[in-house]
Parts: structure tokens; C-alpha cells; sequence
């Protein structure tokens, strides 16, 4: 069992003492709609993790309810992570459509008593009588109507007899509850969808909160861990199981904050569009946030579970920084991973007074000399070395070789520079070097000081690998738009050189390329006769030296030390369940104005947050976009202060938002005026008018820096037309790198695939 005892366990114990439950079951319950990414791998963790603790059982079911979306490799996918991460759920994986006729039969006992009745009013005229948070709504007229009609109507819709959106099933609670969802809240819809399980047998699917909390009773399931987002639809979730009076044990359902990391995004529709958009290689691309992404790159199991322990369990959301998750796994391969030697930029040395070849002994494991393992590097004149391991004119306390200062060769000898050779433009191609040959590791006699020891491989017993160089997808620390792509994420080098032992033992195994960084064999793309390696994690976290990142939040820069104490970014424990109003609010806020369940959250809990947004929201009405740049910008800003020490207000925040949706500017520029803004107080107008920032939206003016780039490009050009169209991305992030970020994203987006396919 896990050291902290978080809320959830100590409610599962106190349940199992009051004897509430005979056995613990929980469950995994995702919507086979896309691959499951971190995320669900902390929600997998809690719940098997708390039934393995309580020696109780965790089922693994399919929340299959919407047949438009779904599909059986996200089935697969979905029992991969949970077998990869080392969980069992028994013999068998459950699905909703399992029970589709039970549950039809709990809404046709609904009807019966009175509590569920057939509604005809469209989507829109639903929307508008459930009212808002300071108004109750009206029940439909329709909810009038006899049990017999009602059964009839859910029969008739059962069989296909109407069109989709004609009738829907509602539940009759509370049409002035404070809590909007309990407004007789959908049970059935129509949908005339082929369902990759039960075919065209249904035409009418459950929804959400009417399948899940039946689900897991059917099941026996004891505690129903959810994610804060579900935490008002609770209400509903209790009083089904109430009305339907059925026979306990029932379940109950418990929120935990859901899992939110910088520099990553983790909603399905993001994703699904960077697979669909080819701006990845697939639902498996090593820079995905996907349990299959991280599994290709090369993390390991015991990394991700380490991380979601750390992490904790909590009731409050937060943001967990990345380089957390970068160092759990550097943390766990710098103990178990074999140290090798590769050269991914070389540069040819020839040791002019070494003559013949030999096979040097060098340990896997040098940091670690209890542990076994070793190999045989060869060894002779011409070896290949790192091009940055040379310097003609080295910069200040620059410790490798260079015309004045020897360098030792790892494991080898202590070479010296005698000569540089350069082509007709000035490149170095060799170095002519001559070794010490007292000098060799483990028997030095030479009495030689030197300041480093480099990586080198043979030049005639080296293979060449392809090496991929794996950076964030995302550029910015709260990514919200493509435009937010960091278009530095993959470097791929063709031509690298490894010492043959690696090729020799690749399997299934991760190294640690001396000085590069941990590295993993491509599991798809490798072959022996083009071997394929992708770098998994630097020897350090090196992004804070690319990016300037925000001082307001507290960031986590862990060094990969065996002994070093891991940090933590969240606590176990429980925050107070929102009170009425911010139930109000965050009800309003989703479903009035379709705000992500996270930043609705952040805003309804804050009472700053949301006074700010409500005093925007009636200058502009533009609900998304003002409550996404409040729910991170300005929350930042008033972390440290009150709102009237800020040097903005409301109305300035709606001025600039007015004309992102305008296209005056891009989302990038806006963030760029945002902290200007910020220090200054000035209007966003003034700033963009004097700094020239407005949006280039003319295809006359963007189309010429399209040609230059692709002029200068071309053999990507060939690489897009043969196929790769993940390129695409590439080109379109040179144009607004080009332009500053001014190009309008989705212009250059058209113009550059119209250009690439003439």
C-alpha cells in the first residue's frame, strides 16, 4: 500500500469498518474513443491500485454509449496501458452495451413511476427552459403527457421510428434545482449509428450519468472514483439509485482532482485533431502524451507509476510541472541502463603513431561497480568523435580537445591534436591526433593531466543508426492552439555511429548514450539493417535553458541523482466541496457557455476569477476565449496581488480578446501583449498600432515567404510529396517563425498545402 494514505483510502477503510462492503470493487470506465493518454494512467493507478491494496477487484469496463465515436482499436489500446503498467483486470473487460437491456428496462420502471418522461422539444428550445444560474427553468409541456404515451414514444424510439433529435428520455427531478444538471436531465437520445459491438441492434444509447452509476451497480461496484469534472453530476448519480429503490449494497461515487501538466494538452478532441492533421505520426508518436507515445519512446512502466505516486491523490486541481515526469524516468534508468558510446555528429581522427587494432574491456555499468556487465569496444587508428568535442578557438574553461589541450578517449587512450584538416570551404574533415600509449584507462602511467574524457567509436567496426531527437510537442507552458506546436520537437539524424555491442544487444532494452542522453530501439521502425533509436530523456533537464518560462509558478528542475529526495507538486488530502453559488457558477459556465470543465472550475472556485470574467463577459461576448486567457493569464497575475492592484482591468482583457476574434491578431501575439499590458497598464490597441503586431491575414503578402522557405527546403518538399504529410506542420511553423508569429495560422495553413500539392 502506498505510504501517504490519501482521502480515498481512508475512505475505503472506513467503509470496510463499518462494514458497508464486503469486498472493495472499483473500476476503470473509459470512453473507447481515443488512446488513453497520462491522464488515464493516474486514474488506472488509483483504481486498481486501492482494489489491490484492499485485496478487492477492479473492473476494466468500455463506457461504450456512443456509437458515432468509438471504435475496438481504442479497445485494444486501452487493455494495452492497463497490461503495460502491470495491472490485471481478471478474465474478463466489461462494456455498457453489455447491459443495454437492463438499463432500458431501469427507464421503462422510471416511466412506470412517474419519474422519466418522453420530451420533444428541440436541443436549443431544452436549452433555453432549463433556465440559468439566477432563473429556475420551466419543465416542457411535454412532461405532461400519460405513462402509457410516454411508453409508447420510448418504444417506438427504440425501434426507429423517429429521427434523430425528434424525441429524447428525461428524468423529472427539479426544474428550479440550484444545481443545473438536476433540471430533468437526459437519459436517452436518439442515434441511428452502427455500433462496433451490438451492430444496428440499438438506435437509442443511454447517456452518461444514466448508464454509469447503473453500470457500476450492476457490476457491484463499491466505490465510483471519478474526476472532479463529474463532482455536481453526483446529485444525479445519487438519486437513480435512490428512486430505483434498488437492493443495497449500491455504489457511491468519490472526485479526485484529475491530472493537468504544463506544456501538454490531454483532450481527446486536441489530440485526435494532431492525429488526424498529421501534425503526429499517429496515436503512437513518441511525442504524444498517450500511454502507446510513452511506451515507443521508451518509458518504463516503474517511471509513469512512480510519477502518479508522486503526483499524490488530491481534491483540488493543480498543474504538475513536466520536467517531474522527465525526471521519474531519468530517475529509473539511470540505475538500470547500460552505459554505451555513440557519436551522433562525427568527425574522423586519425591517431597517425597507433598501429594495428585492438578490443578494450569496458564495463555497462561504471557508476555502479557491483554491477555486472561488460563489452568489448574496438579499437584502432581511425575512430570518430564528436564534432563539439573539438574547438580551433575554444571559448573560456572549455575542457575537451582542442590545438593546445589533450583529451582522453573514454575507456582508451589520451589523445593530443597534431593537425587540422579542412576542406575548400574552411570545415574541419580530420583531425590528425597522436596517443599516449601509457596512457591507456585502469593502467595510466603517463602522468598526463586531462580535463575530460569524450565518447568515440571505431571507424571501421561502428554501425550507422538513425537516431530521432525527441523535444515537448509544445512550445508554450499552457498550449491551447496548433500555433502552439514547438516546431523543434523531433530532429532526426541519419548518419550517427554506435559501437556494435548495442546493435548486438538490442531486445528490449534501454541505454544511456554517454553524454547524449537515454535512448531506446524504435519497436516498430527498427531493423537490423536500419537500426532505429529514440532519445528518450536528456542527462538533464535542459528546457529552462530554450524558453523563458513564467516566475509566477513554482517550477520544478530535478537533477538525475540516485540519492536525491524526488520532489512533490501535490499533497494527499481534500478540499471543501464547492458551495451552492460556485456550483451555480460552474454550472452556467459549462453548459451555458461551453467553457472545458477545467477552466469552469478554476473560474467558479475563485471568487476574484469569476467577478473579473463576469465584468468582461458584459463588454464582450466571447464566453471561450475570455475565460481561457483569465483561467491562466490573469490568474497568474492575481496570485500575487488584488484585483485592484492590477494594472489592467476587465474592459482592457475584452479589448484584446475583441481582436483575437477578429483576426486582427493571433492567440501567440496576444499572450506577447498580454505582458506588456500587464507591466505597463497600456491598452492593447495602443500596443499593437505602435509595435506593428496586427495579423497578417493577405495571401499576397504571405505567399512569397511560402516560396522562400520551400525554395530552400526542398528535399523535405520531396520527402511531403512521397508521403510524409506530418511535414506540412514543419512548413507552417517556419512561416509564422518567418513572420514573427503575425501570419494568421489557419491562412498559412491553406496557402501552404495548396502550395506543397500543385
Amino acid at each position: 500500500m502506498s505510504e501517504h494514505k490519501d482521502f480515498l483510502r481512508t475512505i475505503v477503510e472506513e467503509d470496510l469498518q463499518k462494514g458497508k462492503y464486503k469486498e472493495i470493487i472499483t473500476r476503470f470506465p473509459p470512453e473507447p474513443n481515443g488512446f488513453p493518454h497520462i491522464g488515464h494512467a493516474k486514474s488506472i493507478c488509483i483504481n486498481f491500485g486501492i482494489a489491490k491494496d484492499y485485496k478487492g477487484h477492479c473492473n476494466l469496463r468500455m463506457d461504450d454509449t456512443n456509437p458515432t465515436t468509438e471504435d475496438t482499436k481504442y479497445v485494444e489500446a486501452l487493455k494495452d496501458a492497463v497490461k503495460w503498467l502491470g495491472f490485471d483486470w481478471g478474465d474478463t473487460v466489461y462494456y455498457t452495451s453489455d447491459y443495454f437491456g437492463k438499463i432500458y428496462d431501469y427507464a421503462i420502471e422510471l416511466i412506470k413511476m412517474g419519474k422519466a418522461y418522453v420530451d420533444s422539444l428541440n436541443e436549443e428550445e431544452i436549452r433555453e427552459y432549463r433556465g440559468t444560474v439566477t432563473q429556475p427553468g420551466r419543465r416542457s409541456v411535454y412532461a405532461q403527457r400519460s405513462i402509457e404515451e410516454n411508453l409508447d414514444l420510448l418504444e417506438r424510439m427504440r425501434k426507429g421510428e423517429f429521427k434523430e433529435g425528434e424525441h429524447v428520455l428525461r428524468a423529472k427531478i427539479d426544474m428550479s434545482a440550484a444545481n443545473m444538471k438536476m433540471r430533468d436531465p437526459l437519459l436517452y437520445r436518439i442515434r441511428h449509428a452502427h455500433h462496433f459491438r451490438t451492430q444496428n441492434e440499438w438506435c437509442i444509447y443511454p447517456m452518461y450519468d444514466f448508464a454509469h452509476c447503473l453500470s457500476d451497480y450492476i457490476e457491484g461496484v463499491s466505490h465510483s472514483i471519478c474526476t472532479l469534472e463529474f463532482e455536481n453530476n453526483r446529485d444525479i448519480y445519487d438519486w437513480l439509485l435512490d428512486e430505483l429503490n434498488l437492493t443495497p449494497p449500491r455504489p457511491y461515487q468519490h472526485e479526485f482532482a484529475r491530472l493537468g501538466i504544463n506544456y501538454t494538452v490531454m483532450s481527446k478532441r486536441k489530440l485526435l485533431e494532431l492525429v488526424n492533421g498529421n501534425y503526429v505520426n499517429g496515436w503512437d508518436d513518441p511525442r504524444m502524451p498517450t500511454i502507446a507515445g510513452y511506451k515507443r519512446r521508451g518509458y518504463t512502466p516503474e517511471s509513469i507509476l512512480n510519477f502518479c505516486d508522486q503526483i499524490g491523490i488530491a481534491k483540488a486541481n493543480s498543474m504538475v510541472d513536466v520536467s517531474l515526469l522527465e525526471f521519474c524516468i531519468r530517475d529509473d534508468l539511470n540505475k538500470k541502463a547500460p552505459r554505451v558510446m555513440c557519436v551522433l555528429d562525427p568527425i574522423k581522427v586519425t591517431i597517425e603513431n597507433y598501429e594495428g587494432a585492438e578490443e578494450i574491456e569496458a564495463s555497462y555499468y561504471p557508476h555502479d561497480v557491483p554491477k555486472e556487465g561488460s563489452r568489448k569496444i574496438p579499437f584502432s587508428k581511425e575512430v570518430y568523435i564528436e564534432r563539439e568535442d573539438f574547438e580551433e578557438n575554444p571559448p573560456k574553461d572549455y575542457n575537451r580537445l582542442t590545438l593546445e589541450q589533450p583529451v582522453r578517449l573514454r575507456h582508451a587512450y589520451i589523445i593530443t591534436c597534431k593537425e587540422v584538416i579542412k576542406d575548400a570551404n574552411g570545415n574541419i574533415v580530420e583531425i590528425k591526433a597522436e596517443y599516449n600509449p601509457n596512457s591507456k584507462s585502469g593502467q595510466d602511467t603517463s602522468g598526463i593531466k586531462v580535463k575530460s574524457a569524450i565518447q568515440w567509436v571505431c571507424a571501421k567496426k561502428a554501425k550507422t543508426i538513425e537516431v530521432r531527437l525527441y523535444d515537448r510537442l509544445y512550445k508554450n507552458e499552457a498550449p491551447e492552439e496548433l500555433e502552439d506546436l514547438n516546431p523543434d520537437s523531433l530532429h532526426i539524424i541519419k548518419n550517427a555511429l554506435i559501437e556494435p555491442a548495442v546493435i548486438t544487444d538490442k531486445a528490449d532494452e534501454r541505454f544511456q548514450f554517454e553524454r547524449q542522453g537515454y535512448f531506446y530501439a524504435d519497436p516498430i521502425d527498427y531493423t537490423d539493417e536500419h537500426p532505429v533509436f529514440n532519445k528518450i530523456v536528456g542527462l538533464k533537464d535542459s528546457w529552462a535553458k530554450k524558453t523563458k518560462e513564467a516566475e509566477s509558478a513554482p517550477k520544478l528542475q530535478p537533477k538525475a541523482a540516485p540519492k536525491q529526495e524526488t520532489p512533490k507538486v501535490q499533497v494527499a488530502g481534500s478540499e471543501a466541496p464547492m458551495s451552492e453559488v460556485q456550483k451555480a457558477l460552474f454550472e452556467k459556465y459549462t453548459n451555458e457557455l461551453k467553457l472545458n470543465s477545467e477552466v469552469a472550475n478554476i473560474l467558479a472556485r475563485d471568487e476574484k476569477l469569476s467577478s473579473f470574467y463576469e465584468e468582461a463577459l458584459r463588454v464582450l461576448n466571447s464566453p471561450v476565449n475570455l475565460a481561457n486567457i483569465i483561467a491562466n493569464e490573469v490568474a497568474r497575475e492575481l496570485k500575487e496581488k488584488e484585483l485592484k492592484e492590477l494594472k489592467f482591468t476587465a474592459l482592457h482583457i475584452a479589448e484584446l480578446i475583441k481582436m483575437v476574434d477578429d483576426e486582427t491578431i493571433s492567440n501567440k501575439i496576444a499572450k506577447q501583449i498580454f505582458e506588456e499590458m500587464a507591466q505597463t497598464g497600456e491598452s492593447p490597441t495602443k500596443i499593437v498600432e505602435s509595435k506593428g503586431l496586427v495579423q497578417i491575414s493577405d495571401p499576397a503578402v504571405i505567399l512569397p515567404i511560402i516560396h522562400e522557405i520551400i525554395a530552400k527546403n526542398l528535399d523535405n518538399v520531396e520527402k511531403f510529396k512521397a508521403g510524409n504529410t506530418k511535414l506540412l506542420g514543419f512548413f507552417v511553423g517556419q512561416v509564422l517563425k518567418a513572420t514573427n508569429g503575425k501570419a494568421n495560422p489557419q491562412v498559412v495553413n491553406e496557402l501552404v498545402a495548396q502550395q506543397l500539392n500543385a
